[in-house]
């Protein structure tokens, strides 16, 4: 999920990736999709793709370890191990609906105690492909930290990926690269719709911001996500860079829908990130992370602004507020290039 610094004063601050264990979201007629999506002048390779992996219902306690030590972001949380999430509830898979990830909202805490997440990781690792993730829903509110990402080994040589990742109330979905040495985003190779927020990918000697994007929809992350049913975060990850797409569920393509997705067909993507000034051996042996922490390295440093208050740490508390602290999950599919 994460691995991260400051990156924004205000709205959003890219969070502190400490290794490889930290990190450092009811369908309309079809002739309706893409009815607000504006002509685009991306024109990438048409590709055939083939489903890999479908990871829904069950799988996700069949193919997906618990992680259960402590937040390497410093979060005021405590991940549960398998057995546990699914006794306490905060872990329930539906080979029928989405399958939910919650944070404990029954207990009351005392002071510096962390709250019962769930933070989950593929056991399979990839070295590329297109990765289709559809959400119902993500958890929302101050403290909240949720994520999805891709993260390599002995962090930030193997690289990070994040696909989902927002803090407290935000609005906008932020998507960021972490790496070793090496890396930036050319900016001037950009073909996209989000903003840049930084070009420097390298987590090194404090500085662990990376080279990210804010999506310009705030349908793309929280509440307004969450009020349109969610919908789906697609990353092509091939030998030419990394892309990153969202669309509302109203406007999921209908070859996502089919499993036989076209990326040449979606326009641009919000965030792209081409393999010239960052190289492709920057990324390798990635697994899926899909987790919730709270306050912490980013979203702890973020309150005290807006509607969040100042003391994180005593927000945690009480758990009434974490009633819309659940990730919803239809499911995140994996495909690869034939």
């Amino acid at each position: 999920m994460h691995s991260f610094s400051v990156l924004l004063a205000s709205l959003l601050v890219s969070p502190l990736l400490a290794n490889a264990f930290g990190h450092g979201n009811a369908l309309t007629p079809a002739h309706k999709r893409h009815r607000n999506r504006a002509p685009s002048t991306y024109q990438k390779k048409r590709a055939s793709y083939t489903l890999e992996d479908m990871y829904t219902g069950d799988s996700f306690v069949n193919d997906w370890s618990f992680f259960s030590e402590a937040d390497p972001t410093h979060g005021t949380v405590n991940y549960l191990a398998k057995d546990a999430a699914i006794q306490a509830g905060l872990a329930v898979t539906n080979n029928d609906g989405p399958s939910t990830f919650s944070v404990d909202n029954s207990t009351w805490l005392g002071s510096g105690q962390g709250r019962n997440s769930v933070r989950i990781t593929s056991n399979k690792q990839y070295n590329g492909g297109l990765f289709i993730a559809d959400f119902e829903k993500m958890p929302t509110g101050c403290s909240t930290w949720p994520a999805f990402w891709l993260v390599g080994p002995s962090w930030p040589n193997g690289g990070e990926i994040d696909i989902v990742e927002g803090v407290n109330v935000n609005t906008k979905n932020q998507y960021t690269l972490h790496t070793g040495d090496g890396c930036t985003l050319d900016a001037t190779l950009r073909v996209s719709t989000g903003n840049v927020l930084g070009s420097n990918c390298v987590s090194s000697n404090g500085d662990n911001s990376g080279c990210a994007y804010t999506d310009p929809s705030e349908n793309s992350y929280g509440a307004g996500f969450n009020d349109n049913h969610g919908g789906v975060y697609a990353t092509v990850w091939d030998s030419e860079g990394i892309s990153m797409y969202f669309f509302s569920r109203c406007d999921i393509p209908e070859d996502i829908d089919n499993e036989t997705p076209d990326p040449s067909s979606w326009g641009s993507p919000v965030a792209t990130f081409p393999f010239t000034s960052c190289t492709a051996d920057h990324f390798s042996d990635m697994s899926m992370v899909l987790d919730t922490t709270l306050c912490g390295d980013w979203a702890g440093g973020a309150t005290g602004s807006g509607d969040c208050p100042k003391s994180c740490n005593e927000y945690v508390m009480d758990p009434t507020n974490f009633a819309t602290a659940a990730w919803e999950v239809n499911y995140i599919a994996v495909y690869q290039n034939n």
